[in-house]
């Protein structure tokens, strides 16, 4: 490809989570922002005005008019869908904003375009980036830790009632398509699903605790995996205080993470290998930490576009391909349909069933909107 600088478009240039977008592509010497689209005509106009590119508010005329290379998407979730897909076959490259799309369906009919038309189709998952985040990834995949034995991913993303005022979509089912699980948590379950692998199978309860909305704003998930492992996932928006982490426990060891920080412990010997041959009947096999050094690293929207950008001109998978970029969503989907139906549900979801209990809670929603 061309060493010209790609031309980038965002639509939803308006949104509050578009500032981040920009400012990257702005640090990016390849990009150039040519154009936002967004229904807000007022906002995005004023926007585009002030970056001094063009506005559009149809994103159809604005593929049509600026045949970009890059399209961002950074719309409420039930329209990710339809505008990546158009983007991708008007001929754009598309970043997308997590949650990749609110059913899975949609998930699929996006990556089936992506495959379709050749182009590439990436989640902005910025927080892989994270030097312990790469650190614990490399270390799992090499195979000197072994088996996963346990799984543990505590996530508090506190908002308040103001937060949900902010926009008249949030923490509804027509929306959003979801609560914490969709909108909030979706960085730390792909963390989650990206280090300890996904799940065959999830028991999921979804409940909303104390705050004014449709959608979950607590969420528990029992996990197992394949190979018999199980784990435990936890995510609301009603938590505060430091106690968000991953913990993952192996065959031969330990990892803790925590945002910016991770601990190692060793076995010595393996756990299968002690549990068979200690003489001793409580005795556990010996611990150590093990020093890790991380190297300085940032997880920002900068790490993100440089990656896809690199992805563009090599023609390279970025960091989070859109296949990747389905796993959060999976997860989410299954613990809701999990707890609707108070059945644990295996992994992949069941697309006709999850489409139609969305549906059922959309039409409730907007039944008791009517009623007011």
């Amino acid at each position: 490809m061309s060493a010209e600088p790609l031309r980038y478009a965002i639509v939803g240039g308006a949104a509050v989570i578009a500032d981040e977008h920009i400012q990257a592509i702005a640090g990016l010497p390849s990009a150039r922002l040519a154009a936002i689209a967004d229904v807000n005509v007022e906002k995005g106009a004023q926007r585009a005005q002030e970056l001094g590119c063009s506005f559009y508010a149809d994103y159809r005329e604005l593929l049509a008019q600026e045949r970009p290379d890059v399209v961002a998407v950074c719309t409420p979730h039930p329209v990710h869908a339809p505008v990546a897909i158009a983007a991708l076959e008007a001929g754009s490259h598309v970043l997308c904003e997590k949650p990749l799309a609110s059913l899975p369906s949609e998930a699929d009919a996006m990556i089936a375009a992506a495959e379709r038309t050749g182009k590439l189709l990436a989640v902005n998952f910025q927080q892989r980036f994270r030097p312990e985040v790469e650190y614990a990834r490399a270390l799992i995949a090499g195979g000197e830790l072994g088996e996963l034995v346990r799984s543990l991913c505590v996530a508090p993303w506190l908002r308040t009632h103001a937060y949900f005022r902010t926009a008249s979509w949030r923490g509804t089912w027509a929306g959003e398509g979801g609560g914490v699980l969709l909108n909030q948590a979706p960085h730390t379950i792909d963390l989650f699903i990206h280090l300890a692998g996904m799940p065959s199978r999830v028991w999921g309860i979804t409940r909303t605790v104390r705050q004014p909305i449709a959608t979950e704003d607590v969420a528990s998930v029992l996990v197992e995996y394949g190979n018999g492992a199980q784990g435990y996932f936890v995510a609301s928006t009603v938590e505060a205080g430091p106690l968000g982490r991953i913990e993952l426990v192996f065959e031969n060891g330990i990892l803790m993470l925590a945002k910016g920080n991770i601990q190692r412990y060793a076995f010595t010997p393996g756990l299968t290998e002690h549990i068979r041959t200690s003489p001793q009947p409580f005795a556990a096999p010996e611990v150590h930490e093990v020093p890790v050094e991380l190297p300085t690293g940032r997880a920002s929207h900068v790490e993100v576009y440089a990656d896809f950008d690199r992805a563009v001109r090599e023609g390279s998978n970025p960091r989070a391909p859109g296949r990747e970029g389905l796993w959060s969503l999976e997860f989410s989907s299954a613990a809701i349909l999990s707890s609707y139906t108070d059945q644990p549900v295996s992994l992949p979801v069941d697309r006709a069933a999850y489409d139609a209990l969305i549906a059922r809670l959309i039409e409730e929603e907007r039944a008791r909107e009517r009623a007011v």
